[in-house]
């Protein structure tokens, strides 16, 4: 499904995410369409390990990598300089990319089975509330969505803090 363009939601740490292949410009461009949000913000991707973000961002230097793998598998999400090579679509205005190894188990395990890190956003329309149960996601974005993992959000009750690697600056807590 994923591999095919397609769009999928599915629960998080804290709110259910919309997602896509990060690779697949015409995908993303879908997922922006649907959220209702311009491509210039830029996205975030998430991933079962480290390697799976590898090919979209470069690290920093070690002790700043230390501080961002200690918060990993976790509600934390890093801006890293994106590689040259990383979609326009993916990285917005930015020359930095949001990016998180995901503590939720149904999160990473779809991220393993897709074998790749996904797109991930929250799964309503800008400006609306995050949808955390699949009801709501069905309810709000039912009809734009190709696939809907059901599963319960994590504890957390706010989207993930995002934090730049390179300043140790906190731009959402």
């Amino acid at each position: 499904m994923v591999a095919a363009g397609g769009l999928i939601a599915y629960p998080t740490e804290a709110v259910y995410g919309l997602g896509c292949d990060p690779r697949n410009g015409e995908a993303v461009r879908r997922l922006l369409a649907v959220k209702q949000r311009p491509e210039n913000k830029g996205m975030i991707l998430i991933a079962a390990d480290f390697e799976q973000l590898v090919p979209f961002v470069e690290e920093v230097g070690p002790e700043s990598m230390a501080a961002v793998h200690q918060s990993w598998p976790g509600p934390f999400t890093w801006l890293l300089p994106a590689r040259p090579s990383t979609p326009p679509w993916l990285r917005g205005d930015h020359e930095t990319l949001a990016v998180r190894v995901t503590a939720h188990p149904l999160a990473a395990a779809l991220c393993r089975c897709c074998g790749t890190a996904l797109v991930s956003t929250s799964a309503n329309r800008s400006n609306q509330p995050p949808a955390r149960t699949a009801t709501e996601v069905r309810a709000h974005l039912g009809a734009d969505l190709d696939f809907l993992v059901p599963g319960d959000c994590g504890p957390e009750s706010r989207p993930s803090q995002i934090c730049d690697a390179r300043t140790g600056r906190l731009l959402r807590a």
